[in-house]
């Protein structure tokens, strides 16, 4: 009962029965009201021509002397179904006219006026059934006194028996159109339910951790189609979501076993006394330092990503000379330049703007940038920063000589926990490409397979 694969069809099927059962309905009213309204303009006829051949009748007799009629009630009413009766003075003085005479307390009051037609309904005398009746005056001239008027009645009865056979119709038509819906409702459910009991074995899979799962998806346009399609895409996404968080974690726990197992040996080296001179010792809590500065820096990139992608990341506004700030980034990596032989340039910009925004955020990115070009660029490659102000933007461009990255990666590096060559955290350009956009700006890429990439942190030109 509370399975769509039958309230659905029942509701359908219900729908069209009620619909089906008021349309019979109107229908069954509009032909009941046809058929009076028939039946009554053929009683009015039928008496206003009764009434006027008893008329001539009557005028006959008086011209000729005679009191005989050469017609009879009975036969009148076998020819024309219906009972004829009589109201008034006697159309034939002393003759018995065959009509079956009424008594004025058995009409309306407008019959018995003979003033006009009239349609009524009435119960004859000796009959327990109700009729219909039209009456119309006997004159014998157009503007004499009315004699009396010809009533000419039928059962109601024979109405409901002309509308019998349509409500017998109606009713098989409504047994029809139910059968048929009913069938059509029936396939239409299963059409429906069919994919939703899919889709719902298909999330309980993937609630197991089976991301492989699929739903066929239909080549059409519908809803269903659209939400397999759509379900499909879930469970690919939540599949490589699921692969890049086990790859995080495994990079994750490689980065901090690294160097927590450095400073693990060289704190016990330390505390068992295992250096004969100051200057060995101190070498040892240099690389303890050194280790500690890259776990804070790797638990960092954690912490900010996680803030970006919770839009709970506060940019603050301060006056940054880009200048001295792209400046300030190219020494910081002057020494390993050095130590690899790297041609490292800085292509100052001498109307380098003073612009508003955050310079520790700024910095961050290029830092990012910068470690990624020299991951990446071979001993003896080049590498080069600076900046420029074009169309109300400052762009600030890391270029390196590197391997360049092919077409189909130049968007999948920008993905958390994605790591080129599985080292790394591969937190840094994502983390770059947030930061830019939470600077109002954005990060850029060209890159050429076999000559480098160029990466451009653009960011609007807001002057103090």
């Amino acid at each position: 009962m509370r399975s769509l694969r039958f309230r659905l069809p029942a509701l359908f099927l219900l729908g069209i029965v009620l619909a089906g059962i008021f349309a019979a309905l109107i229908s069954l009213r509009l032909f009941q009201t046809y058929t009076r309204d028939q039946s009554i303009q053929e009683l009015k006829r039928e008496a206003a021509g009764l009434s006027r051949l008893y008329a001539d009748a009557a005028l006959r007799a008086v011209d000729e002397g005679s009191g005989s009629i050469d017609f009879a009630a009975p036969k009148l009413e076998l020819a024309t179904g219906d009972r004829i009766f009589y109201l008034g003075s006697s159309l034939f003085p002393g003759q018995d006219t065959g009509l079956t005479r009424l008594a004025e307390a058995s009409v309306p009051a407008a019959v018995r006026d003979l003033s006009g037609p009239v349609t009524f309904e009435f119960t004859p005398p000796g009959s327990n059934r109700a009729f219909l009746a039209a009456s119309a005056p006997v004159r014998l001239e157009p503007e004499s006194e009315a004699l009396g008027a010809i009533v000419v009645a039928k059962p109601r009865t024979e109405l409901r028996d002309q509308w019998l056979p349509l409500v017998a119709r109606l009713a098989l038509a409504v047994a029809v159109g139910a059968l048929v819906a009913g069938l059509l409702a029936w396939w239409l459910s299963r059409k429906i339910t069919g994919p939703v009991l899919a889709l719902s074995s298909a999330a309980d899979e993937i609630a197991a951790g089976n991301y492989a799962v699929r739903v066929p998806a239909g080549e059409g346009g519908d809803e269903i189609s659209q939400l397999s399609r759509r379900f499909n895409e879930m469970a690919g996404r939540l599949g490589a979501t699921e692969e890049r968080e086990r790859q995080f974690l495994m990079s994750v726990s490689h980065e901090l076993r690294t160097p927590l197992t450095a400073i693990k040996g060289h704190v016990d080296a330390i505390r068992d006394g295992l250096f004969d001179d100051r200057e060995a010792e101190r070498a040892s809590l240099d690389v303890v330092a050194s280790e500690t500065i890259r776990l804070e820096r790797l638990v960092g990139d954690v912490l900010d990503l996680a803030k970006l992608n919770a839009h709970r990341f506060t940019v603050h506004a301060e006056e940054v000379d880009i200048g001295a700030l792209v400046a300030q980034a190219h020494a910081s990596f002057g020494e390993e330049a050095r130590r690899r032989s790297l041609t490292f340039r800085l292509d100052e910009d001498m109307n380098a703007p003073v612009i508003v925004t955050d310079g520790d955020r700024v910095l961050q990115v290029l830092t990012n940038l910068l470690a990624n070009a020299f991951r990446w660029t071979p001993d003896g490659g080049t590498i080069s920063i600076g900046s420029s102000s074009l169309g109300g933007t400052v762009r600030i461009d890391v270029c390196d000589t590197g391997p360049g990255i092919q077409p189909d990666e130049q968007e999948r590096i920008f993905v958390p926990f994605i790591s080129r060559d599985n080292h790394g955290t591969g937190l840094g350009l994502p983390i770059g490409r947030e930061l830019a956009v939470a600077l109002g700006g954005r990060l850029e890429l060209e890159s050429t397979v076999g000559q480098g990439s160029r990466f451009t942190l653009v960011v609007p030109e807001r002057r103090t």
